[in-house]
């Protein structure tokens, strides 16, 4: 029975996998910038705020897909999801200006990622309750991998075929991944379980804990956020050549895959408090560096440290909640946690390119990222020390 068990939750995790590098692929968003400035003459600030908005929708689908998670079957579910993300890239495909980009690409692109965001996260930890830290590391790694992947044949596409061709050639993969998803989840029995408000009476008291992650959370997103909203920005600002401004989001990735991964495996090992705090440390510590740095592969090797930094976060942060809150539990709380993550997701990018636009450079914006990391870590302190510390 529990090597079956063990099978099963081997075979969910490879299904969240596969499903988070093809979502993965909004975090690439920058390759899209200059593309889409150009063809709709928009300014930076304007088309950021695709991004941005893209990120604001992911966090809705996060918050409220428990409400949904235990009403269909998980295969079925994948399905939907996929059929919603790639209805949005087909219509951000025939936009004929920057709001319908919005809408499709923003609004249900966006949504169906968060949906299949948060019920990879949940479902591969509650599949491997052994493994929490480890599997939920994995689907993160997985999604950074999918956004290291992505600029290459989005580059190929936006060259051959524009933005329309890029769009496109992204619902086409999620078209061939969504039944072979569904496959293996219904072959692995998969079945995510969600607890509703009434049954967490016990939890009242730590509403207050909720307040400390969501700051904490949401502080040292926007600070990774503005870095790699901008990834392409900031490495040509630096006076890297094309070649390497396009291996900027790709670096970042790379090693947002690393620090999920690391992550993950630390999460199952240290306690929260420690977690918490590490990696907004040394997040803060990079972006300050980054804003001091001239030279151009300089700005890659810090964007390669705050894309390992971010990794880490949105790694832990999952973790200790459920160390926190409980498994089951934890897919409705960290629903609220994430709405953090939304937030800056918002507004940082969004404000990267303002600030960008007013002082000429992205020196200012780091700074302030910076700052964001140095709030984090001071909310994180206020976080319990041991794991499961409310339970």
């Amino acid at each position: 029975m529990t090597e079956m068990r063990e099978r099963n939750g081997f075979l969910v995790l490879i299904a969240c996998m596969v499903l988070m590098l093809v979502l993965g692929s909004v975090h690439a968003f920058s390759v899209f910038l200059e593309p889409l400035e150009a063809r709709f003459d928009a300014s930076r600030a304007e088309v950021s705020m695709t991004y941005s908005l893209a990120l604001a929708c992911l966090t809705v689908g996060v918050l409220f897909g428990h409400l949904i998670f235990g009403r269909l079957r998980p295969a079925l579910l994948i399905l939907l999801i996929c059929l919603l993300a790639a209805a949005g890239a087909v219509l951000a495909a025939q936009a004929r200006s920057l709001p319908m980009v919005w809408l499709g690409y923003s609004v249900l692109f966006g949504a169906a990622n968060g949906l299949g965001y948060g019920f990879a996260l949940q479902i591969s930890a509650q599949a491997n309750p052994r493994r929490k830290g480890v599997a939920m590391g994995l689907v993160t790694a997985c999604y950074a991998l999918g956004a290291a992947i992505a600029p290459v044949p989005f580059k190929a596409l936006l060259d051959g075929f524009g933005f329309a061709g890029a769009m496109m050639g992204l619902a086409v993969v999620l078209a061939a991944v969504a039944p072979l998803v569904a496959g293996l989840l219904a072959k692995a029995k998969a079945e995510l379980k969600v607890s509703l408000a009434a049954e967490d009476k016990g939890h009242a008291a730590n509403r207050g804990l909720t307040v400390k992650l969501w700051l904490g959370y949401g502080t040292a997103v926007a600070a990774g956020l503005m870095a790699i909203g901008h990834a392409t920005g900031i490495a040509r600002a630096s006076g890297l050549g094309d070649g390497l401004v396009l291996a900027a989001p790709i670096v970042i990735a790379v090693f947002n895959m690393l620090g999920s991964s690391l992550g993950g495996w630390i999460a199952d090992r240290a306690t929260v408090r420690q977690m918490l705090m590490a990696f907004p440390a040394l997040s803060a510590t990079a972006l300050f560096a980054l804003a001091l740095m001239d030279s151009g592969l300089a700005v890659l090797f810090g964007l390669a440290v705050i894309g390992f930094t971010y990794g880490a976060i949105i790694a832990v942060y999952p973790a200790a909640v459920a160390s926190l809150f409980g498994a089951v539990a934890g897919v409705r709380i960290y629903g609220r946690v994430f709405t953090a993550w939304g937030t800056a997701g918002l507004f940082a990018p969004w404000f990267a390119g303002l600030l960008y636009e007013r002082f000429g450079d992205y020196r200012m914006a780091l700074t302030v990222a910076g700052c964001a990391g140095l709030v984090s870590l001071a909310a994180a302190w206020s976080v319990p020390v041991h794991k499961r510390a409310v339970l």
